[in-house]
């Protein structure tokens, strides 16, 4: 477990105090579920979670003089003291956006847990300049620096895709594996940790229940099973909701029409009853009840949501197929490729281009608005693109490079002036948004091989990025 948690988090983390604490004495502490808070010191968010966290991490671990070095088990002379509480076995690591160091000192002083160490020449951008990377998203981690800082707080915020603060997320502190992704929701419905270590339930038992129909009809949640179905994270609230869901009522009667078993179930994140009964009386399908709060906020908690609108949709066995519904129901208007199975390489549009903020990207520009020369460029790096994806799939891990063939349009001149690219064409690129980071590779002629070998140097580590 040691080795994968220092290939983590490194070699050392530090206590409130400033005392450093070596990684690899988590194992030695029987540790099996790490938390990683991503926060600032200069949100307030952050600073109320900090609180309400504290007694939580308390609460669970029983040791609340004891600190974050103290160990899971019985104490020196315990003997044959009855098993420890497995919550004991939690530890919290606090991941910082801040850019002053003192700043980050008085904020980690009061936690009881863990934190990254801080150093000053590996400094993050500040929180204002975070504000304007993002449309969707609230805040995004960024950290510009040495190799060194990449290596860690850069590669915690784009391997588990970090768009907001605070975030907190649980993994699995042997596998890394993500155990739930939205750890807040944790903290608010599960206070006493009864339900530790909080691992993801099939869709099928978290959905139970009764599910509406805008006309008071109640169907239960078996009526499900046989179909896809996709699941609606919306609100009246929200503009962007109410515009996608105009959309979706199309495409939902569209896939019907055709024959196809699918259904959608509204997961609401109205702000009263009325807005939701307003905002569903749009709606030709199902919902899990307004007053279900446990029930919609688990399903929160299965998929993660970050932010809505947000559609998931999956198999008829309840597995994801896409967590980018949205961008596929836009891209697909007559829904020809439902249900919509993630494409390896995609063709850079002002419907996707949102998921340039998901974390690094591939971007290959080519200098053509010939469909011909696109698909070209899709089919040259679409073998890389599908050994990647493959290879993280194998270890249940999301991959770490989306890849995107650009062409010649509005869309490709703006993104080109905001990362400040050449004109030239084909040119290879890796973006990474969330550091405001950008790799290129300006030659003639692309091959395989060379893309090849620019994505495993990237992988690696080894190509020295240019800011944006």
């Amino acid at each position: 477990m040691s080795g994968f948690l220092e290939e983590l988090l490194g070699e050392k983390l530090v206590t409130g105090s400033g005392e450093e604490v070596d990684v690899h004495s988590l194992g030695a502490r029987g540790i099996s579920l790490l938390g990683l808070y991503f926060g600032c010191s200069l949100s307030a968010p952050c600073a109320q979670l900090s609180a309400s966290l504290a007694a939580f991490y308390s609460r669970l671990r029983g040791d609340t003089a004891a600190g974050p070095g103290a160990g899971a088990g019985p104490g020196p002379g315990a003997g044959a003291a009855a098993e420890p509480d497995p919550r004991r076995r939690l530890e919290i690591v606090f991941v910082s956006s801040d850019q002053d160091q003192r700043q980050w000192q008085d904020f980690v002083r009061d936690m009881p847990w863990l934190a990254l160490p801080y150093k000053e020449k590996h400094r993050k951008p500040s929180f204002s300049e975070k504000l304007t990377l993002l449309t969707q998203a609230d805040v995004v981690g960024e950290i510009l620096g040495s190799r060194r800082n990449i290596t860690c707080k850069l590669k915690l915020w784009n391997k588990y895709r970090i768009s907001n603060i605070p975030s907190l997320i649980f993994l699995d502190a042997t596998t890394g594996k993500v155990v739930c992704r939205n750890g807040l929701l944790v903290i608010r419905d599960d206070p006493e940790g009864l339900e530790f270590p909080w691992g993801p339930k099939p869709f099928r038992e978290v959905i139970a229940g009764p599910l509406l129909r805008n006309n008071g009809q109640s169907l239960d949640s078996s009526s499900l099973e046989g179909s896809h179905v996709g699941v609606y994270f919306s609100a009246h609230w929200c503009p962007p909701c109410r515009s996608l869901t105009r959309v979706l009522v199309e495409s939902y009667r569209k896939i019907k029409e055709a024959g196809q078993k699918f259904e959608i179930v509204f997961v609401s994140a109205d702000r009263s009853e009325e807005s939701f009964k307003q905002y569903f009386s749009e709606m030709p399908w199902l919902a899990v009840p307004y007053t279900d709060e446990a029930r919609r906020s688990r399903l929160n908690r299965l998929y993660g949501i970050q932010g809505i609108p947000t559609l998931i949709v999956l198999d008829p066995q309840g597995e994801v197929i896409t967590r980018q519904g949205r961008v596929e129901v836009l891209n697909d208007e007559d829904c020809r490729e439902f249900p919509w199975h993630p494409k390896p390489v995609l063709e850079l549009s002002d419907s996707n281009a949102v998921q340039l903020n998901e974390g690094p990207c591939l971007v290959l520009f080519v200098d053509s608005e010939d469909d011909g020369e696109s698909e070209a460029a899709k089919q040259l790096i679409q073998p890389i693109a599908e050994k990647i994806i493959a290879k993280y799939k194998a270890k249940e891990e999301e991959a770490p490079l989306l890849f995107f063939v650009a062409g010649e349009d509005d869309m490709t001149d703006s993104l080109r002036d905001y990362t400040n690219l050449p004109e030239a064409a084909p040119l290879l690129t890796i973006l990474d948004m969330s550091a405001r980071a950008k790799y290129v590779m300006d030659v003639e002629e692309i091959t395989p091989a060379i893309v090849e070998a620019f994505v495993n140097d990237f992988l690696a580590e080894k190509l020295k990025p240019e800011p944006i």
